[in-house]
């Protein structure tokens, strides 16, 4: 593996795949949770590996929700967040009680499907290590992150955590790392986020990919070829 920047490019489905999973594991129990409360899920319940140990400063939101409508007059309304004259973005007792709540279910949940497979298969045993893996490269991507990925790390972590929940919960913060890289490449290339989203296959949507895994690249430099290699065959080994 000569270049961490295909890898970045390779590891990032296995990211998606386990930290997506372990959310769709976790939606139903969440959704009882926030209906006894009289809320939905809304961005705290997708931010809440950064929310829950600060503010969201105004342009990290706006870069996290860019895809979507970036409307949140839903969680001020159903008084989950507030904000302050700076325009960021605190949880309120509400907010803090419904985001703990969501991390700790999507934890559980991942730790409930890893905990299935037969013997012979790596499951829980290799969570721990790879937390680590994570954590390393979240620490490292420190230097090169952009405004989502500060928001969202370092993550809040409970003393309590379980290996399970780390994981999930570093995977949260380590997936905007890339997001941050990506935006950062369509928009040097002009485009907006709807541009970007139509743009089809060729030169320039490859030139764009190709720029995103550039700047992707440094998060992973902390890591050996042979510690690359061991976060995405583990990553890839635990189901979703």
């Amino acid at each position: 593996m000569e270049k961490t920047a295909s890898y970045a490019r390779l590891v990032r489905p296995a990211i998606d795949r386990v930290y997506v999973g372990a959310r769709w594991a976790a939606r139903s129990r969440m959704e009882a949770f926030y209906a006894e409360r009289g809320c939905d899920l809304g961005a705290e319940n997708s931010f809440f590996s950064g929310v829950l140990a600060r503010p969201i400063p105004a342009e990290a939101l706006v870069d996290g929700l860019v895809y979507t409508d970036g409307d949140m007059s839903r969680e001020l309304k159903q008084g989950i967040f507030v904000r302050d004259d700076e325009g960021a973005w605190h949880l309120t007792e509400l907010g803090r009680e419904l985001t703990l709540f969501a991390q700790r279910a999507t934890g559980e949940a991942a730790e409930e499907k890893w905990a299935m497979l037969p013997g012979v298969l790596p499951g829980l045993a290799i969570v721990p290590r790879l937390a680590d893996l994570v954590g390393r490269v979240l620490a490292h991507g420190q230097a090169s992150g952009g405004p989502a990925f500060h928001a969202m790390s370092p993550p809040y972590e409970p003393e309590d955590a379980s290996p399970a929940l780390l994981l999930v919960t570093r995977l949260g913060s380590l997936r905007h790392h890339r997001a941050d890289a990506h935006r950062a490449a369509w928009r040097a290339a002009g485009l907006t986020a709807d541009g970007v989203r139509a743009l089809p296959e060729g030169p320039e949507r490859a030139a764009i990919e190709a720029d995103t895994d550039r700047r992707d690249e440094p998060a992973y430099a902390v890591l050996t070829e042979a510690e690359r290699w061991e976060l995405l065959a583990g990553l890839a080994a635990l189901p979703n």
